[in-house]
């Protein structure tokens, strides 16, 4: 009931933003112009597959990058509109875990009550603050309200980044209570609701982990959604691991407890492996006041030093993943109300604390994410025919990883949503 009607308090708000439009445009008819030809000019590009590139032009028409430019056809791009020299440009970072409409309620506490409008209008700066930290895709994973805050982004009526949502995801029922059909019929009442992918939850949290899905129950969520045409990302820690891998998954969470055997048979089969390297507990152990004596979280302040013990188990799984040849270690961080806008923090974690490098760092979330996403046609690199995703950094994160907090340029479809840096009229 709550999610119904905080679905309908962000339908009642872009309904507000739409009928604007609509009285701006009915007052002022516009003829139809041209999408403008607009010249970005940077010095250091990392063009999200590994490449730098240097003194570079990058010309966007509409949302699409037209031409790239190097060096010596640099002459052929004309006027510079946006002068990005001196900073470190690079594709609109992909976050492939995340819990965009998560908040802490009206009193400030994880889970508490907030009225509809409360949780739409926050659900809204969420999305904005995860837009405005160089994010221009993620995957929530997922709520029923993820669906018209998606909507409404992608029709231009709220910024924020592009999502893709899981709706409702499958928790673990027990072998007793969850029957394959049933599984299965769960699957496609996802579909039909707009899911762009399933989430499945197969084990417990990360303190007990103990699977909450029998093989086969796994084997035919994992199955359906192939037949339905969507990608599975499965919550698995120690036993849980295996088993999603022989269920033949697309993506893997978390992943604690699992064995170097685990991470090279995600690797052989081409799954996509999403560990944690910090975000997530930091922003547990930040907001400990927050989280304390809600559901899933310790009743004490003192409980949550399970966290800090947990924060090195996260560091070494890393580490050990970062070493097997050909695992597809994808960008995610599961931000929680706390954590949104703080995503990059993930990025630091990895590079400093793990021993990540820092190119691979910045891969994962660009066309690795991408790929994870099956969306690398679309977006994830700089290059020409992909959507304008861009964003510019100060300071260059190959040299000193947390420029990655110093997101000064972010443009999402070729439009300009921050810009602090240089600009050339």
């Amino acid at each position: 009931m709550r999610s119904a009607k905080v679905m309908l308090c962000i339908l009642l708000i872009i309904g507000v933003s739409s009928l604007a439009q609509q009285v701006s445009s009915q007052t002022a008819a516009q003829p139809h112009i041209e999408p403008r030809r607009i010249v970005i000019a940077a010095s250091i590009l990392l063009d999200g597959k590994g490449r730098v590139l240097h003194n570079a032009r990058i010309v966007v028409e509409g949302s699409k990058i037209v031409a790239l430019f190097t060096n010596r056809d640099l002459p052929k791009t004309g006027p510079i509109d946006y002068d990005l020299r001196g900073l470190t440009v690079l594709p609109g970072w992909i976050d492939a875990h995340v819990h965009i409409t998560s908040s802490f309620g009206r009193d400030g506490r994880f889970g508490s009550e907030a009225t509809p409008a409360e949780a739409a209008y926050q659900a809204a700066s969420n999305a904005w603050l995860t837009l405005m930290s160089g994010f221009t895709t993620v995957q929530s994973v997922g709520d029923p309200t993820d669906v018209p805050l998606r909507d409404a982004i992608a029709r231009g009526r709220l910024p924020g980044p592009r999502i893709l949502t899981a709706v409702n995801w499958l928790m673990g029922r027990g072998e007793q209570t969850g029957t394959t059909e049933q599984i299965r019929a769960f699957v496609r009442k996802q579909k039909e609701a707009g899911a762009d992918l399933i989430k499945i939850r197969a084990s417990g949290g990360m303190r007990q982990g103990s699977m909450t899905l029998s093989q086969e129950q796994l084997n035919a969520a994992c199955d359906e959604a192939r037949k339905q045409g969507l990608r599975t990302l499965v919550h698995a820690y120690r036993d849980a691991v295996p088993a999603a891998i022989l269920a033949g998954c697309t993506q893997i969470e978390h992943g604690l407890g699992a064995t170097n055997d685990d991470l090279k048979s995600m690797a052989d089969r081409g799954i996509y492996f999403d560990p944690q390297a910090g975000l997530l507990l930091e922003n547990y152990l930040l907001n400990k006041d927050k989280y304390v004596g809600t559901p899933y979280f310790p009743a004490t302040k003192e409980g949550f030093s399970v966290f800090e013990q947990i924060l090195p188990m996260e560091h070494e799984l890393m580490q050990r993943a970062a070493k097997i040849p050909g695992l597809r270690i994808v960008f995610g961080t599961d931000a929680l109300a706390g954590a949104h806008g703080h995503n990059a923090e993930e990025f630091v974690d990895r590079v400093r604390d793990c021993g990540v490098d820092a190119m691979a760092a910045m891969v994962s979330a660009n066309a690795l994410g991408a790929e994870a996403l099956s969306m690398g046609d679309k977006i994830g690199s700089i290059t020409p025919g992909l959507e304008a995703d861009i964003i510019a950094l100060n300071g260059n994160p190959l040299t000193d990883i947390t420029a990655v907090r110093r997101v000064v340029f972010v443009m999402k479809g070729g439009i300009v949503y921050k810009n602090s840096a240089r600009v050339r009229q």
